[in-house]
């Protein structure tokens, strides 16, 4: 490549946080009340240090060593699990609620696969340094040496795996093992500068990541299927407005979790954009849902197969 990359090669689309519909989609993410807290205060850390300072004075003042050790990590979170538990929408979203917590504006920069290229010598490469130049660049305009950053950035990278694999592999390509260095020198880059920046990585395929950005990550959040109690949350926050008994809220709970033909249950995505949409389908436009109905759909439907991270 000879000419510097677009804003529109490298990244899928822009997000400035905080913002109405965004915290809707966060708010309609139930179930992952551990991870959107936790994601939320690591983010905090991570791109606006003074909250940490400030709450260390008031509480610790003598331990200003504990404080150089957790602002010492790099701004890398990894998500991780199986497909359709929510990682991309909680990584989408989390944003905002971190600029309300912290009271700034965050920019969601999602890095574009096709920053993978065509395989052409130095083509990966270039794109992702472009990528961290374009995040360095945004978050320099956001440093505030003396307290609070003024604002701040994240880069989201989905699939991550498909850009950041192990350099293990005997049979990786040249081109590819040098997009991971490029990775690897981005995230250093951040983590060096001390920006108000930070990097969420989302993979179906954890073992499949290169060992080094593994180690660099300040925190891996792993993310599963529904359990029992989470399934019940979502079908009964919007089956039970439409008149659906506890004893059908018990069948559908029971038909999605696992069952002899399935050796797992449904997925957020599943109960989100699969069944709950199939059960209205079925009644609209002449007759209401009705609960036996919706228990004989979902025991039709069969469950996302489970995506085998083979370490």
């Amino acid at each position: 490549m000879t000419n510097k990359p677009t804003l529109g090669e490298l990244f899928d689309h822009r997000i400035t946080y905080p913002d109405l519909d965004t915290q809707s989609r966060l708010a309609r993410l139930v179930g992952l009340d551990e991870q959107k807290s936790r994601l939320a205060k690591i983010l905090g850390l991570l791109v606006n240090p003074h909250g940490l300072r400030a709450w260390l004075q008031a509480h610790h003042p003598e331990a200003g060593a504990l404080l150089d050790t957790v602002l010492r990590r790099p701004p890398l979170v990894i998500l991780a699990g199986d497909v359709g538990s929510g990682k991309t929408e909680l990584a989408e979203t989390i944003g905002d609620a971190v600029a309300r917590q912290e009271k700034i504006d965050i920019t969601l920069l999602p890095l574009s696969l096709s920053t993978r290229g065509q395989g052409r010598v130095g083509e990966m490469t270039q794109l992702l340094s472009s990528a961290f130049d374009h995040a360095v660049a945004e978050a320099e305009k956001f440093r505030s040496d003396a307290g609070k950053s003024r604002g701040a950035v994240i880069l989201l990278v989905d699939e991550a795996d498909a850009l950041a694999q192990s350099r293990e592999s005997a049979q990786m390509h040249h081109e590819d093992r040098a997009g991971v260095n490029a990775f690897i020198r981005g995230i250093d880059r951040l983590a060096n500068a001390r920006l108000p920046a930070a990097v969420i990585m989302c993979t179906n395929r954890l073992s499949a990541l290169d060992p080094a950005i593994r180690r660099r990550a300040a925190e891996v959040l792993t993310f599963a299927r529904p359990t029992d109690d989470q399934r019940r949350y979502v079908l009964e926050l919007r089956l039970e407005p439409l008149g659906l008994s506890k004893k059908h809220i018990d069948k559908l709970v029971a038909a999605t979790g696992r069952r002899t033909d399935h050796e797992v249950g449904f997925t957020f995505s599943d109960l989100t954009q699969r069944l709950l949409p199939t059960i209205v389908l079925d009644a609209y436009p002449n007759r209401p849902v009705e609960g036996e109905r919706a228990v004989s759909i979902a025991l039709g439907m069969a469950p996302t197969p489970a995506f085998r991270d083979e370490g």
